[in-house]
């Protein structure tokens, strides 16, 4: 793997895969978070917009410009970050990358094409309040962190989208979307030294040679915060143990949603994005009590031994100044006592009694495979070198972040556990 920085700031990593499939990504460092002075939500329609639209390209041309050579073209928004990327074959990747810049940096947001995309995006926000399970965590999200950026939906709200406007979107665009920003990745069959030489020329012919004054201010509180100022941290500025969201007051509330499942989430703050040993801790502490495998603690017990729900998860979300441990679940409600006492004292457990070093040697092993598997897709590797860069400015070997998993130890693991899941400060969430 190769990876830099061009003169106009623009960060990149290419890697060298054996396929004749070659992805690219274009990740920019703002999102949900940064929208202080904006209607909510323009994040995610600034993501659904610049595909409508450039100074060279129409709407449709742009829908179907990788799809005639077999690719495909899309794009994510988060709390802190917009991801544009493609799949193509190898021999299209020249294509691929100038269409991503093209989109990031030439988007003119035409009224008649904004109104069209408006109602789809209007659209999603119904269809996702129809679907619980998504419904209660973004609920619960948004009142786990009331008061900060973080506690914004990303899709905003049906009001709030209607009052985006085109000057909006390109006022958000011509703020956040500047080299200094992103990063592009690659990962694809070509010599890394050629891949390194093409995507610096592109960056030269895009933005020039001159570096770009630095980025506002760091904001990691609750203070009022400038329309157009960031509230992501900059890596160079991240600081260990920097979790300064406002700690707010433990919640615990049930909604009567008449419906026949109950949907529950029940979680804590966690460790951010910098704190470097406690992240790693909680996410093999996430990964044994609720991870994918039949075999975690939650799965075993409420789902394999007993029955009572379809599925349980443990998730683990890392921001710039904190995070968030969640357990969510769904059941019949003549089981919800039942998948609540178990709960209780699995956690009860987890915090009083150290796991043994045979247990958490299987663990580990699970997790560093898991892990494996899922970075062996050239996708997965090229948007994880993405939010490496834009999260550390450094991509870690696989070897290093086994050595930081290997690190954690059954002390290690009781400490979270009574961080994250000390029942004075559990908030809970149920929809009934």
């Amino acid at each position: 793997m190769r990876s830099g920085t061009a003169s106009s700031g623009l960060r990149y990593a290419v890697r060298r895969s054996a396929s004749p499939v070659a992805w690219c990504a274009l990740s920019i460092r703002c999102g949900t978070r940064d929208e202080a002075g904006y209607p909510g939500g323009i994040a995610h329609f600034v993501e659904h917009t610049i595909f409508r639209g450039t100074a060279r390209k129409s709407a449709s041309v742009i829908s179907g410009y990788l799809d005639r050579l077999g690719g495909e073209l899309n794009a994510y928004t988060t709390k802190e970050e917009i991801v544009l990327h493609a799949t193509v074959l190898k021999e299209d990747l020249g294509k691929a990358a100038r269409l991503l810049f093209e989109l990031a940096t030439e988007p003119t947001f035409p009224d008649d094409e904004i109104e069209t995309e408006r109602g789809v995006v209007l659209d999603e926000i119904i269809s996702y309040k129809d679907n619980p399970v998504e419904d209660v965590y973004d609920k619960f999200e948004g009142m786990l962190f009331e008061g900060h950026p973080l506690g914004g939906p990303i899709l905003g709200t049906t009001a709030s989208v209607k009052r985006i406007t085109p000057e909006d979107l390109r006022r958000f665009v011509r703020t956040f979307f500047t080299p200094d920003r992103m990063v592009f990745t690659v990962v694809a069959d070509i010599d890394e030294k050629v891949l390194e030489k093409r995507v610096l020329r592109l960056a030269e012919k895009l933005f020039g040679k001159e570096i770009p004054s630095p980025a506002p201010p760091v904001r990691n509180d609750n203070r009022t915060v400038i329309p157009g100022e960031t509230t992501s941290v900059i890596p160079s500025e991240a600081k260990e143990s920097s979790c300064t969201a406002p700690a707010g007051s433990p919640f615990s509330k049930t909604v009567d949603k008449r419906h026949h499942e109950v949907n529950a989430v029940i979680g804590n703050r966690a460790p951010s994005l910098y704190e470097e040993k406690d992240r790693i801790t909680a996410a093999v502490l996430c990964n044994i009590l609720g991870g994918p495998a039949s075999n975690s603690l939650l799965n075993k017990d409420l789902r394999e031994k007993n029955g009572w729900v379809y599925g349980v998860e443990c998730s683990y979300t890392q921001y710039a100044d904190t995070g968030i441990a969640a357990i969510s679940f769904g059941c019949d409600k003549p089981n919800l006592e039942r998948c609540l006492k178990t709960l209780d004292r699995i956690l009860e457990r987890l915090r009083e009694v150290p796991l043994s070093e045979r247990f958490l040697k299987a663990a580990k092993k699970q997790l560093l495979g898991q892990l494996a598997i899922s970075s062996a897709s050239g996708e997965a590797q090229c948007l994880s070198m993405g939010k490496s860069l834009l999260s550390w400015g450094r991509i870690d070997t696989s070897a290093e972040t086994r050595a930081r998993i290997e690190a954690v130890t059954p002390g290690d693991l009781q400490k979270m556990a009574r961080r994250l899941f000390d029942p004075a400060s559990l908030s809970r969430l149920i929809y009934l």
